[in-house]
């Protein structure tokens, strides 16, 4: 990375040609796969859920690559792309199974654009959930991002579906044909539902993301496969710097008292995330790094504890 300032402030226009972007910045977004380094423990536990097909909750701070393990998995695997389900406060597991747009219908009825046929297919497609469940040869790749940001109801909501393995949508076993071709999540394919009712083959690889912000129920942790992810250490950010910018920590200079001092932190209980980490080390390994002045305001800024505004 080369450091170059853009930006001046004096208002003038000029022709720029901006670096290349960090690898975890560049779009179409591809997958950190091959630069994912596990801790220790975390291939025991996803084997455990893959031989047992229970879902893995992985617990961890942010940033700490809790949901890049699913995107290794599946490409080890060869289990195809990765359906994801980012949970909110309002997140439902109705919405997770499949959406359905009935005012959409209704309109269309009304304006005349169904030709007077009733066909509900195209206001209907399947969640990211419901179509993991869908059967399969291979199981299907599934992560929920951040479940303990969702309604205190929904992990329980979910002990049903994730033990059957199957659900039903209401809206089709009162339609009027028997299978009914609805479109799937993130796709054009369509999968062909028979009379409302989904049952998967082979459960799906379902990783759950949790910053460990909230208790879940214990009915819902005993059919979770559980690993915390381990605390940064100087071995392993090191090992991480080097997997993702190919950049080795020297044993003296500036890059290795940022990596100390962010391990320092972190072991001090201050909230920050390892992405914050290569960032810093992103922009000032190059060769026209910021001066010193400069320098030591922009590894403040870019390593911020994440508690403060």
């Amino acid at each position: 990375m080369t450091w170059n300032p853009y930006y001046i402030g004096d208002g003038n226009p000029r022709d720029v040609e901006l670096a290349t972007p960090p690898p975890w910045r560049t779009f179409p977004r591809r997958t950190m796969a091959k630069e994912f380094q596990p801790p220790e423990g975390l291939v025991e536990s996803v084997n455990a859920a893959l031989h047992l097909r229970r879902p893995l909750l992985v617990t961890g701070p942010a940033g700490s690559g809790k949901s890049t393990v699913i995107e290794q998995v599946a490409t080890e695997l060869k289990l195809g792309d990765v359906l994801r389900w980012h949970i909110t406060s309002r997140s439902t597991l109705t919405e997770a199974l499949y959406r359905y747009d009935a005012l959409g219908r209704i309109h269309a009825q009304r304006l005349g654009k169904s030709g007077g046929v009733d066909d509900i297919a195209p206001f209907m497609q399947l969640g990211p959930l419901g179509t993991a469940l869908l059967p399969s040869t291979q199981p299907r790749a599934l992560l929920i991002d951040e479940v303990d940001k969702s309604d205190l109801d929904l992990p329980s909501d979910l002990l049903d579906v994730l033990e059957r393995g199957e659900y039903e949508i209401p809206e089709l076993t009162r339609y009027k044909d028997d299978f009914v071709a609805i479109r799937q999540w993130g796709s054009s394919e369509r999968h062909d539902i028979e009379r409302g009712r989904v049952r998967c083959s082979q459960f799906p690889f379902i990783v759950m993301t949790s910053n460990g912000e909230r208790d879940f129920p214990a009915a819902f942790l005993r059919r979770c496969i559980r690993y915390t992810m381990p605390a940064p250490t100087v071995p392993l950010l090191r090992q991480m710097v080097m997997a993702h910018l190919n950049i080795d920590i020297e044993e003296e200079g500036l890059l290795k008292v940022l990596v100390e001092g962010f391990a320092a932190r972190v072991d001090g209980g201050e909230s920050l995330a390892i992405d914050q980490l290569l960032n810093a080390v992103h922009v000032i390994s190059g060769s026209l790094s910021p001066d010193d002045g400069r320098r030591q305001y922009v590894v403040e800024m870019l390593t911020r504890e994440l508690s403060r505004a």
